[in-house]
């Protein structure tokens, strides 16, 4: 009886010292069990929140950053104007260019995204900005300025295909296109009544670059020949007076610069159309 008991006294010392330790860890001891041992029961009320360990906790990556965006839909402006003429080039936009950030545009500016990967916002940031600029030339006042912002006549069915100086007699365009796509839209000026310039699908037969006209005693710079004598090429008179003067049957153009660049782009053989 003597070490029963004292085997007894000693459990519950230890029992003590149990409930001790989980008194001071922030927990209760309440009643007795069957084996003599009080039961523990945790209060997690009054304890502190446990942050789970391990790879529980989902953490997402940030955003990547977005490009700024220089205009967007409402914007308005000669910048807007610029944007508008960069995607005529390209054969994204018809109308304009009007200076209006319109639904239109925001549709050409979409479109031209999700063609070459990129996010279809609509909106014209520095990344959209730098790859339309790189597919496209700077544009003169003629194409910021075209039709008076109004919307420009569709190219002759005949000049859809391949390269093509396309001139209008009822818009008093010159587009060259490749492929269906308006690089570059001048104004011209065509032959008076009495001396009209022919209409109908030429070629390129000859350039001349200093050409001078024995039979008007005239300088032709960059005279691309397509239909006997009548050539494309640049006209000081048309410079100078405009649509108030008329030509001998060429098509003349006024801005030196632009018909330098094209009558070094265009090849002999390339097709001429020539629409009333």
């Amino acid at each position: 009886m003597g070490s029963r008991g004292a085997g007894r006294r000693t459990a519950g010392a230890a029992v003590a010292v149990v409930a001790a330790l989980v008194a001071a860890a922030g927990c209760t001891v309440q009643g007795t069990g069957a084996d003599g041992r009080p039961p523990v029961r945790v209060d997690h009320s009054k304890g502190a929140a446990r942050t789970p360990s391990g790879g529980g906790r989902h953490t997402k990556s940030p955003p990547a950053p977005q490009a700024p965006v220089l205009w967007r839909p409402g914007d308005s402006g000669r910048d807007v104007r610029e944007l508008q003429a960069r995607l005529r080039q390209v054969a994204w936009l018809v109308d304009g260019p009007s200076g209006e950030y319109d639904d239109p545009t925001e549709q050409a500016v979409s479109g031209f995204q999700g063609k070459r990967g990129l996010p279809r916002t609509g909106e014209t940031d520095t990344v959209t900005w730098q790859r339309l600029r790189r597919m496209t030339h700077e544009p003169g006042t003629w194409e910021l300025y075209l039709m008076g912002g109004q919307p420009a006549a569709p190219p002759d069915p005949r000049c859809v295909s391949g390269r093509v100086l396309c001139l209008s007699k009822s818009s008093r365009t010159l587009r060259w296109m490749e492929d269906g796509r308006t690089l570059r839209v001048l104004p011209v000026r065509f032959g008076s009544r009495f001396t009209p310039t022919r209409e109908g699908v030429f070629h390129v037969y000859w350039k001349s670059r200093n050409h001078w006209s024995t039979l008007y005693d005239t300088s032709m710079p960059y005279a691309m020949f397509f239909s006997g004598g009548q050539a494309v090429h640049y006209s000081y008179d048309f410079a100078a007076r405009g649509y108030a003067g008329a030509s001998h049957g060429c098509v003349n153009v006024r801005d030196e610069g632009a018909i330098a660049d094209l009558f070094a782009w265009v090849r002999t053989g390339d097709k001429v159309v020539v629409s009333g």
